[in-house]
């Protein structure tokens, strides 16, 4: 067993906008990569509701805080993308993002 300690800055990645619709809402997720959700599944970090991790994120100019989530369907972790970001960012359904995610300790 390796004693070797995870430690991250940060991430980028470049991920298609989704959305996910259930009854009348819809919710706009980018997922992240095997590669970096699996570094992420691997921080040393406190348990949080439904196993999310906190992260600040950066898409173009807008950056905020908010927390990845793990999917099964996904086979990852997902982010999900707020209106006020998409509107700022004038991204849409399919788009590709790049996107800078550092967890938050």
């Amino acid at each position: 067993m390796s004693d070797a300690v995870v430690t991250l800055r940060h991430m980028e990645f470049t991920a298609r906008l989704w959305r996910w619709s259930v009854r009348t809402s819809s919710w706009w997720f980018v997922t992240v990569p095997p590669e970096e959700s699996d570094t992420l599944a691997e921080l040393p970090l406190p348990p949080r509701g439904f196993g999310s991790i906190r992260v600040t994120v950066r898409i173009g100019g807008t950056t905020w805080t908010t927390s990845v989530f793990p999917s099964d369907e996904q086979r990852g972790y997902v982010l999900p993308i707020k209106k006020s970001v998409r509107t700022a960012e004038g991204i849409d359904d399919g788009d590709e993002v790049t996107v800078v995610l550092e967890p938050v300790r």
